[in-house]
C-alpha cells in the first residue's frame, strides 16, 4: 500500500516526465512537416478546399462561374472533407516494454509512447478526433486532449505483459495497437476480433529492441523479466538461440496472420531505427486516401 510520502514522490516521477515527452513528440510531428493539411480531402463540408476543372458527371450548380470566367474552362470550386475520423490508440505501458539492451537506446516503452503521441499530434492539428482504446479517454479534439493523452501515456503496468483494451470500439473507427507483443496473444486476438465486428480497421505495431532480433547471449546466463516475475538461468545462453529465434518468427507469422483475418495492416519497427521513419509508416498506413488494407 503506497504512503502520502511514495505516492506524491510516485506523482512527481510521472509529472516529470510528461514535458520532456510532449516536447519530443511535438518535435518529432514537426519533423514529419505534413502540416494541418494532411489528411485533408474534398467531400461534404462548408470550407472552401480548392478549384478543379469540371468532369463528365459535374452538376451545372457546382460549376463556380467567378472562376470560370476568367478563362475558357469551366471549374467546380471544392469543399473540404469535414467528417472527423476517430482514431483510437493502444500503447503498451506493460513491463515489458521498460526494456533496452543499450544505455543508448531508448526502452522500447519510451519510443512507443513517443510514437503514438507524435502519431496524436498529427491526427489532431489534421481535424481528427483522438483517444485511447477503452472508456478512460474517448476520441476528442484539440489540444486539452493532447495532454490528456501524455499523461496516461506516462503510467506505468506493473504486470509483465498487458493485453490491449478492447471496450467501447467506436465504430468504423482507426485504431493503433504498439506493443513489443511478447506475452499473450490471447487478448490481442479478442480485441481485433471485437474491432472487426464492428468496422474497426487498424495497424499493429511491432516494437522491439534490435537485441530481440538476434539473440547475443552466450554461456551462464540469467534471463530475469523486467517485472520480476520470471527468471531463468542457464549455462548455455548459446544453445537456446535458434529455439527462441523460431518462436519470434513465429509470433510475427501469428500477428500477420491475425491482421490479415481482421483487415489490420502489420508493422515492425526496432528501437535502433528512426522514430521519424516509424512515424511516417504509421500515418500513411491510417491516411484513408491510401485505404486500409483490407
Amino acid at each position: 500500500m503506497s504512503t502520502p510520502t511514495t505516492l506524491r514522490a510516485e506523482a512527481e516521477d510521472q509529472a516529470s516526465r510528461l514535458p520532456a515527452l510532449l516536447a519530443r513528440a511535438e518535435h518529432l510531428a514537426g519533423a514529419v512537416l505534413l502540416g494541418a493539411h494532411g489528411r485533408r480531402r474534398a467531400g461534404m463540408g462548408d470550407d472552401f478546399w480548392q478549384y478543379r476543372p469540371a468532369q463528365i458527371g459535374d452538376s451545372r450548380r457546382m460549376i463556380d462561374h467567378r472562376r470560370s470566367a476568367r478563362g475558357d474552362q469551366e471549374f467546380v470550386r471544392e469543399r473540404e472533407w469535414q467528417i472527423a475520423q476517430s482514431v483510437m490508440l493502444w500503447v503498451d505501458q506493460g513491463a515489458s516494454m521498460r526494456f533496452s539492451s543499450d544505455k543508448n537506446l531508448p526502452h522500447k516503452a519510451a519510443r512507443a509512447r513517443l510514437l503514438g503521441l507524435a502519431l496524436a499530434v498529427l491526427l489532431l492539428r489534421g481535424g481528427e478526433r483522438v483517444g485511447l482504446t477503452g472508456t478512460a479517454l474517448p476520441p476528442r479534439r484539440g489540444n486539452p486532449q493532447l495532454m490528456r493523452l501524455a499523461e496516461l501515456f506516462c503510467l506505468d503496468d506493473a504486470a509483465d505483459y498487458s493485453p490491449p483494451e478492447h471496450r467501447a470500439m467506436i465504430p468504423h473507427a482507426r485504431a493503433v495497437f504498439i506493443s513489443d507483443f511478447m506475452g499473450p496473444l490471447d487478448g490481442v486476438q479478442t480485441a481485433l476480433t471485437k474491432a472487426a465486428d464492428r468496422g474497426v480497421r487498424g495497424v499493429l505495431y511491432h516494437v522491439l529492441d534490435p537485441s530481440e532480433e538476434v539473440f547475443p547471449f552466450t554461456g551462464r546466463t540469467i534471463f530475469e523479466s523486467v517485472g520480476g516475475t520470471l527468471s531463468h538461468e542457464t549455462l548455455k545462453a548459446n544453445d537456446l538461440k535458434s529455439r527462441y529465434l523460431e518462436r519470434l518468427a513465429a509470433r510475427k507469422a501469428e500477428l500477420q496472420s491475425l491482421c490479415a483475418l481482421t483487415g489490420w495492416q502489420y508493422g515492425l519497427h526496432h528501437t535502433d531505427a528512426p522514430a521519424q521513419s516509424a512515424l511516417l509508416w504509421l500515418y500513411g498506413a491510417l491516411d484513408a486516401r491510401a485505404g486500409m488494407a483490407a
